[in-house]
């Protein structure tokens, strides 16, 4: 198995009907099935199922997570066992890197040091793949991307389990500017911010003038803002959950908690995106696009919104699609996913975009 060419142009050519988009996540499985549709795309399924927790690691755990894939594949209505997922998190690493013009033969050599030099963890058994952006000026310049062999064979294993093939594999950050740049032009001059955050990781990732992508997966996310909520309230992890999630009336103040809670990740956002400036000697857009499961949550968004120093606002990328295949809104397996569910379902379509 290939790790992912770094190919978010999709330049790659199939038949898009042919593979779904597919997000495993820690907490929800999500998947996406795209067609294009007068120079843009049309949804043709989707759905979402929450995996059932598990205590345990391990095979138990995955056996839920393959439960929750074949759940999700059948309530969308999904056929095909054709997928493209996505990895995140500390055991994947994204650089881009410039060379002296080199021999085509010298180059792979070239970015295999490159990488050994730039990634956190070991590099014995890590799967590489790059992309070449520009070749001129006497340079090449590009982009690299590893993960650790255990994080990818994992994820391929659960896939395997739920009867799915894996036929590429994609990085979270990737995704979303994949479907971000195709439904909100970037200004010229300015680079173009994504935030994700899940359950356990947080994705922030930018585009610029270079059309080198900047990705950041941090490991403050949904589950560490609803601890500190707990914490500071005094309240259980299993009823801050409930509140956040709407299901259990609120008895604290959640705006000014919940604030409190989201101060790391605003600071680290706020931190990333002046140390992007600074070294592409951009300006970030006006707006940073929010979307992630945690995105849900009610205030969450205007939380960032008056912390961040950029616009927050709520990213769902089927506003700008339509429905194709016969499907109505009316007709969706569960009722308007898309409207209540679309910002947790970013990646998803990000990677649905993709062809092989």
């Amino acid at each position: 198995m290939r790790f992912t060419k770094m190919n978010w142009k999709r330049s790659l050519n199939f038949g898009q009907d042919e593979v779904v988009g597919l997000d495993i996540g820690s907490s929800a499985v999500k998947v996406v099935r795209l067609r294009r549709d007068n120079g843009g795309y049309a949804v043709t399924a989707a759905g979402i199922v929450q995996i059932e927790p598990n205590q345990h690691e391990g095979h138990r755990a995955d056996a839920n997570t393959a439960k929750a894939i074949s759940q999700c594949l059948q309530s969308a209505g999904v056929q095909t066992k054709l997928a493209v997922c996505s990895v995140c998190g500390p055991e994947v690493a994204m650089r881009d890197f410039k060379f002296p013009s080199l021999p085509p033969e010298e180059l792979e050599g070239a970015v295999m040091l490159e990488a050994a030099q730039i990634c956190p963890f070991d590099t014995a058994d890590i799967a590489i793949d790059y992309q070449v952006m520009s070749d001129g000026d006497g340079s090449i310049r590009g982009v690299l991307v590893a993960a650790t062999s255990g994080l990818i064979k994992k994820k391929l294993q659960v896939t395997k389990k739920a009867s799915v093939d894996c036929v590429l594999m994609d990085v979270d950050g990737l995704a979303l500017l994949n479907c971000l740049g195709e439904y909100e032009p970037r200004e010229p001059g300015r680079a173009t911010a994504i935030l994700n955050v899940g359950r356990n990781y947080t994705t922030l990732a930018v585009m610029g003038d270079n059309e080198l992508p900047f990705v950041r997966d941090m490991a403050y996310a949904g589950d560490n803002i609803i601890k500190q909520i707990a914490a500071q309230t005094g309240q259980s992890v299993e009823t801050v959950t409930a509140i956040l999630s709407g299901r259990q009336q609120c008895q604290f103040d959640l705006r000014d908690n919940l604030e409190k809670a989201c101060e790391r990740l605003i600071v680290d956002v706020n931190e990333t995106l002046r140390f992007y400036a600074a070294q592409e000697k951009l300006s970030i857009a006006e707006r940073i696009f929010v979307c992630g499961g945690f995105a849900l949550v009610s205030e969450f968004v205007e939380v960032l919104n008056r912390r961040l120093a950029v616009k927050a606002v709520l990213w769902n990328p089927f506003d700008k699609m339509s429905l194709g295949g016969g499907w109505h809104r009316r007709d969706l397996p569960q009722k308007d996913v898309l409207q209540k569910n679309g910002p947790a379902m970013a990646v998803a379509a990000g990677l649905a975009m993709r062809s092989i």
